[in-house]
């Protein structure tokens, strides 16, 4: 087996053919969906040892298991939440999905596809999951293969939708009335100075809201609107928001900009950061700042652009050190693999052990990271350089790198040339 895969990973041979070529992406696929499965059946194993390990130590029953999918995400090189859900599916599949799980260790089923199959049946009891897991995934008689196998992910979702709905409907409507309460907006950064904004809504309001915007795009294509359909349709869903076109008035919204002095005179063009996006051009954050009100908060870096260290004798962070560490870590998680937002200012070394409450032992994370440092076994420690190294219960390490605002030795506040600002900028400016 092995050797079968080390030869498939070496690539195929020059020369190859068309169709071995596709025979090579082919079993590079099943190598994949095998490779998946075994990772959850490691996962799970993982997770009974710990608990077992736990449940010794007297670790209280709620607390079993804690740290476990933070483990799991560091070792596939995922966020703490992904490695959460990875862990859940793979207890599921082993527990609750038998077909599903031989169909992926076969090589014949992806991950994803398993993800949709749990997903779509976690309302059901267990003994209705299991219908839908043989009616979709068992193969049949004479070797006949499992009908999931060759559909595609909108036919295998609708069908266990379907199945679900026929089996326990009450259950179906109830998970979905529940639904409305995970409503919720997002933001995430795209290329080029833009966003993509995102919202999770109920369908009928979801549909409602496109119909809307499609109507103002063709009502604007009606008048002459030079305007691509999309355009409209993102510029209305602004004004409605905002109120910009409708109210007269001009909608003021804070942003956090960080940038160098010299920057923002244009005597230099190093990047500036812009909380909650990330590295934007000094000239377009320049360009933004035209015309706004713009409150000059704190210098906080020396010309390099490393920030001044601060610290605190108190064990909780104070605002101005908590909101220094935020600024510094980028308002990500120091967490590898996690892009979340920091929602907690933790101590690197615990400060029962010691650990100081300063800008070299403080670090940010989500919540969820910060409880997982906290199960039995782990340590961490700030590296010299800005570092932090994380070593979990099992005796692995792993680096997180310092961030590109971290400071080597604290320059006298004269030199300090980074500037930490509050902008509340016109938003016309944007439009």
């Amino acid at each position: 087996m092995y050797e079968t895969i080390d030869r498939l990973l070496t690539g195929p041979p020059a020369g190859a053919s068309e169709a071995e070529l596709v025979d090579w992406i082919a079993r590079l696929e099943s190598v994949k969906c095998t490779a998946e499965a075994v990772q959850a059946e490691a996962a799970v194993r993982l997770d009974e040892a710990v608990r077992a390990r736990q449940a010794e130590a007297g670790v209280p029953a709620r607390k079993l298991g804690e740290g476990v999918a933070s483990q799991v995400a560091l070792a596939r090189r995922v966020s703490p939440e992904k490695g959460a859900k990875l862990l859940g599916l793979a207890k599921i599949l082993i527990a609750e999905m038998p077909h599903t799980f031989a169909l992926m260790k076969a090589g014949l089923f992806s991950q994803w596809q398993a993800t949709i199959l749990a997903r779509e049946t976690a309302c059901l009891s267990l003994d209705d999951r299991r219908v839908i897991d043989q009616e979709l995934c068992a193969t049949g008689p004479n070797g006949v293969p499992a009908k999931a196998v060759s559909m595609g992910l909108r036919q295998l979702e609708n069908a266990a939708k379907k199945l679900s709905i026929t089996l326990d409907q009450a259950s179906v409507v109830a998970r979905a009335a529940n639904a409305v309460k995970d409503r919720r907006v997002s933001l995430r950064p795209a290329p080029d100075t833009m966003t993509w904004l995102g919202a999770l809504l109920p369908v009928k309001d979801g549909v409602a809201v496109f119909a809307a915007l499609d109507q103002a795009a063709k009502t604007a294509a009606a008048a002459g609107d030079e305007r691509t359909r999309g355009q409209v349709m993102a510029d209305t869903l602004v004004d409605r928001i905002t109120g910009r076109s409708t109210t007269g008035a001009k909608p003021r919204i804070e942003v956090k900009i960080v940038m160098t002095a010299d920057s923002l005179t244009g005597d230099a063009d190093q990047p500036a950061t812009v909380e909650g996006y990330g590295p934007v051009p000094a000239a377009w954050a320049r360009d933004e700042l035209t015309d706004a009100d713009v409150f000059v908060r704190r210098l906080f870096a020396d010309p390099a652009g490393q920030l001044v260290a601060m610290e605190s004798r108190s064990r909780k962070a104070p605002d101005g050190l908590a909101e220094f560490i935020t600024t510094r870590d980028g308002g990500i998680c120091r967490t590898n693999g996690c892009d979340a937002p920091i929602r907690d200012i933790d101590h690197v070394e615990r400060h029962a052990d010691g650990g100081t409450t300063s800008a070299e032992n403080l670090q940010g994370l989500c919540e969820r990271c910060n409880q997982a440092k906290e199960a039995l076994g782990w340590r961490a420690r700030p590296g010299p350089d800005g570092s932090i190294i994380t070593i979990t219960p099992t005796g692995h390490i792993y680096t997180s790198p310092p961030p590109d605002t971290w400071r080597q030795d604290p320059p006298t506040l004269s030199r300090a040339e980074l500037i930490l600002r509050d902008v509340l900028l016109d938003y016309d400016l944007a439009a």
